[in-house]
């Protein structure tokens, strides 16, 4: 059975994410999403919320499932019993660091593979970095993310302003 681990921060899920997991549920028996907890970051959703997203927008695809991570990919690969590690390129930029980590993790565990898979044209030039800015600017993301999600995004931005707005400004500070 080929298995195969898809690994990300997904904060959020985008478009160009789904289209990765759609095509890799076709080329693998199995694909796990990995979503990963990195204590260094402050993301817009926590891991859990990012988890309950992705769940929903993959509940579709039978051979998918999600779950929570902390640490290498390569480790959650062989963890998680699979053979392949699959990566979404973008652009061209994306590539270098890419092959890099490919490298690093082959080196690691030298039975697990990574599976570069090029972004649909379509969605090449989305990012999740992207969507939180445009999202936090008013400007429409409906375009970059399934419509839940757009909800979610805009509610979570209306929770951080009014907590912003709430919270005592200190003394000669603008």
């Amino acid at each position: 059975m080929k298995r195969a681990v898809y690994p990300g921060t997904f904060d959020p899920v985008t478009y160009g994410h789904l289209d990765i997991i759609r095509r890799s549920s076709k080329l693998f028996d199995s694909v796990v999403i990995g979503v990963l907890h990195n204590s260094a970051k402050t993301p817009l959703f926590s891991v859990e919320e990012r988890v309950n997203i992705l769940k929903k927008a993959t509940e579709d695809i039978e051979n998918v499932e999600v779950m929570a991570f902390e640490g290498l990919s390569v480790d959650f690969a062989m963890a998680c019993n699979a053979n392949v590690i699959v990566r979404g390129l973008r652009l061209i930029t994306d590539f270098e660091y890419e092959l890099q980590m490919a490298q690093t993790n082959r080196k690691l565990a030298p039975d697990v593979d990574t599976a570069f898979l090029f972004t649909s044209l379509q969605y090449s030039y989305l990012s999740s970095t992207t969507v939180k800015e445009v999202a936090n600017f008013g400007g429409d993301i409906s375009e970059f993310v399934p419509p839940f999600v757009v909800d979610l995004i805009h509610q979570k931005l209306n929770t951080r302003r009014r907590l912003e707005q709430e919270l005592p400004h200190e003394p000669g500070r603008a």
